[in-house]
């Protein structure tokens, strides 16, 4: 009997993942539970590992209270579940140590080896890929209008990846620098080895595809690296704007057409498209744009917001008590127009300076520590036109409503803040600034003023949204 309650956290752990695949999905659960591992059980704890920090915080804020029901329904004496991030290359020796903490001998053939996380490398025979990031999934990719096409065509690739014909091939995917082309790449290849673990993927920037042509050429085995790549089930190459030199494209040519022919996947990801790729030759040029091309485009205010939005939830899950307000996250947006990546810097920076000085996180700590990253001119002067327009844009009102006499407190709040930023903001008299405001007397725009003025002490987040529309006005 003893030695059934010995064996069986291992069963018990295989039956909440099969629950937990079940209730939440196959996607959901590829994402976030394949790889978790059961270390022990410790009296009335559950002690869970992981791979990195980030899963360990998701999971803590988002799936807590579910694993601890599946747990409960397992071991009735369970109070909390405790996860842990495991040590680089902990996931090899787990099994063994778990084994030897729970007394189990021999180790039950049945104890799953979770495929994900994976080395961070993507290797076959000996070929060493460019690092893997577990971050970059489809589950953390930010959908919005200028990548809809982009992400549903390598949703697309990877899903059909089993398939006799694949539908895109090559999967061609462009655009400037930080709009989420790595990011894709990477998730169709964590995707891809979930579903499949023994296919064989590899994923290259074209820098290291050139290195290790050179270095096969040196060694006088360009032949066996030729045929090494064309027998690969899936090859995703990155940066292809870098790949160099008549004889490296005159060989990635034949291997593109060799894997195309032999129906493997290929995906590559350029800063531009084919067409424009002027250092290519005519025929590989022809044979990308011959798949799907798929552009990615700027982001707008939306796609921003979005993804500082979700950046921001992932940031102050993984902090105690961070918080960043929809209003920063609304400056952020507007002012940060360029990347992903420039996106994601200002929460990481954020999120250091709550940690390093403990100072909430407000518009004017906000706008301080990315200051280099805001693509602003000099200040500029402000005129009422300038806070129609932001004012109208920000609440969603009609700058024609804004001068009506409508009295619905949608319209005249806003209204109210106009004034109160004019009088702020620029050298006009109250009559003037009446005027502007659908000719109202003087004694209209001052009760607005001083309207404004009493609920911005009762009310931070009017405050903090004044502060807002002073910042983008003066920006």
């Amino acid at each position: 009997m003893a030695q059934q309650e010995q064996c069986a956290p291992g069963d018990a752990w295989a039956r909440i993942k099969s629950r937990l695949r079940g209730e939440l999905g196959e996607d959901v659960f590829a994402s976030w539970f394949r790889g978790v591992e059961l270390e022990r059980v410790d009296e009335e704890v559950v002690h869970l590992t992981v791979a990195t920090r980030f899963l360990r915080n998701w999971l803590r804020a988002h799936y807590y209270d579910f694993v601890l029901r599946l747990a409960r329904a397992e071991w009735e004496v369970v109070e909390r579940v405790e996860f842990r991030v495991r040590q680089p290359h902990f996931g090899i020796e787990a099994p063994k140590e778990a084994a030897a903490r729970l007394r189990r001998a021999p180790m039950p053939t049945a104890v799953e080896v979770a495929p994900l996380p994976m080395p961070l490398r993507t290797v076959y025979e000996g070929f060493e890929g460019s690092p893997l990031d577990p971050r970059l999934s489809f589950a953390t990719f930010v959908i919005g209008a200028s990548n809809r096409l982009a992400h549903a065509a390598a949703q697309e690739v990877a899903v059909a990846f089993s398939s006799p014909q694949q539908l895109f091939n090559p999967l061609f995917v462009h655009g400037n620098v930080g709009l989420g082309k790595t990011h894709l790449l990477h998730a169709i290849s964590w995707d891809v080895k979930q579903r499949r673990p023994e296919a064989q993927v590899l994923y290259l920037t074209a820098e290291r595809f050139m290195s290790g042509f050179v270095q096969a050429l040196r060694a006088r085995d360009a032949l066996a690296f030729k045929e090494k790549l064309r027998k690969i089930d899936i090859l995703l190459i990155d940066d292809m704007e870098f790949l160099q030199g008549p004889t490296i494209q005159q060989e990635f040519c034949h291997t593109l057409n060799s894997l195309i022919d032999g129906g493997r996947q290929v995906v590559v990801a350029a800063d531009r498209a084919p067409t424009q790729l002027d250092k290519l030759d005519m025929r590989m040029r022809s044979r990308l744009g011959g798949g799907l091309v798929a552009d990615i485009g700027p982001m707008d205010y939306d796609l921003r917001h979005k993804i500082l939005a979700k950046r921001s939830t992932e940031a102050c899950a993984e902090t105690r008590g961070l918080a960043i307000s929809d209003t920063v996250i609304a400056f952020l947006s507007e002012r940060l127009t360029e990347s992903g990546r420039e996106l994601e810097g200002a929460i990481h920076r954020l999120r250091a300076s709550f940690q390093l000085t403990d100072e909430p996180v407000t518009i004017e700590v906000a706008e301080q520590i990315v200051r280099d990253l805001m693509r602003g001119v000099e200040p500029r002067r402000v005129r009422i036109d300038d806070i129609l327009r932001t004012v109208s844009k920000h609440y969603g009102v009609n700058r024609g409503d804004l001068l009506s006499g409508r009295r619905n407190r949608s319209i005249v709040r806003p209204r109210q803040i106009g004034m109160y930023l004019a009088k702020l903001l620029t050298s006009r008299s109250l009559p003037e600034i009446g005027r502007r405001f659908g000719n109202r007397d003087h004694t209209t725009v001052l009760h607005a003023i001083r309207k404004i003025e009493q609920l911005m002490n009762d009310d931070d987040q009017l405050r903090e949204e004044i502060e807002l529309l002073k910042r983008l006005l003066r920006d």
